[in-house]
């Protein structure tokens, strides 16, 4: 009787999926940019453009004329997503320079080359980043989390705000996500050697994008260089392949988890839409303000981080 019952209790289930699909879709998808600005003329750097949403913004902002630069740890990988792109739009200028934000020696030579090839650069889009992987170690001794999705973006966004205040107007867009809401900083113990949960160290990271887009945005007032934060959305990509039971999990729920391409929506979205010309220190999720979590609005939290991660890395940046 009971398994009759659970039957027809999935069977159900499984219709109404069916019946609501295109609504369900509707839904997850989320905000879409509207905005139809050209950046024509303008030089965009993704860092890890050669996947998921990364390779999405890569594709969008080409499209709107930019040149774009793809910064990618596997170059190869990086060669083929641009090849990629431009069967969808041959037009696409497009460069892929290897970067590895788990290495400051890798962050530290891109830019000086970076420096020297451009005159100009417009847009940064922080994006690269890996999520709950095992407890392993930047070639700088950092936790994975906290030294590639934030330490190896702090040093790069450094290494390049000089150039980015030269070609103002220009924007910086840091990818955060809706898991700053379950992070904490924890100043004594960022790189979590005294107890490692991946999840919580993803979390630890996200947040630690709010505050540091937040505390750069103050510091950048007058220079006409905003910087804005996002959440993407529960993006259907490989940034899970860390974990089998994410990757189940997204899997099966797939229908109510965006693409990559609409995961991109609210990083293009803060990449080139005009009302946003003057707005900085904000975090965005659809193309819409969203909401902070209390620890990610604490500018006390901002100020510490900010001092902690230039002594790691071993920079002064008033």
């Amino acid at each position: 009787m009971w398994f009759l019952i659970l039957v027809a209790v999935v069977g159900l289930a499984t219709l109404l999926v069916v019946l609501f699909a295109p609504h369900i879709r509707s839904y997850a998808a989320g905000g879409r940019c509207k905005s139809l600005a050209r950046l024509d003329g303008k030089t965009v750097l993704i860092t890890g453009a050669n996947t998921g949403i990364g390779k999405e913004t890569a594709l969008d902002l080409a499209t709107r004329g930019a040149q774009v630069i793809m910064a990618c740890r596997d170059v190869d990988k990086g060669e083929e997503a641009a090849a990629s792109i431009r069967l969808s739009y041959p037009e696409a200028r497009l460069e892929v320079r290897g970067l590895d934000l788990a290495d400051t020696c890798s962050i530290r030579s891109f830019a000086q080359q970076f420096l020297t090839d451009f005159t100009q650069l417009h847009v940064l889009v922080n994006n690269a980043g890996v999520m709950m992987c095992p407890y392993t170690k930047t070639n700088d001794g950092f936790e994975m989390h906290i030294g590639v999705n934030h330490l190896g973006h702090f040093l790069l966004t450094s290494l390049l705000i000089g150039l980015l205040k030269r070609s103002a107007p220009s924007r910086i867009v840091v990818v955060s996500s809706l898991a700053h809401n379950f992070g904490w900083i924890r100043l004594h113990d960022l790189h979590s050697q005294g107890s490692y949960n991946s999840g919580l160290a993803y979390c630890q990271s996200k947040l630690a994008n709010v505050l540091f887009a937040r505390e750069l945005a103050r510091r950048l007032k007058g220079c006409n260089v905003t910087v804005n934060s996002v959440h993407p959305g529960t993006v259907n990509s490989d940034l899970t392949r860390h974990s089998t039971l994410m990757m189940i999990l997204f899997g099966f729920f797939s229908i109510f988890l965006k693409t990559p391409r609409e995961g991109a929506q609210t990083s293009v979205y803060c990449a080139v839409a005009e009302e946003l010309h003057a707005i900085s220190g904000k975090h965005f999720s659809d193309c819409t303000p969203a909401f902070v979590a209390p620890q990610g609005r604490s500018e006390e939290t901002a100020r510490r981080l900010w001092d902690a991660s230039c002594e790691l890395l071993g920079i002064q940046w008033d």
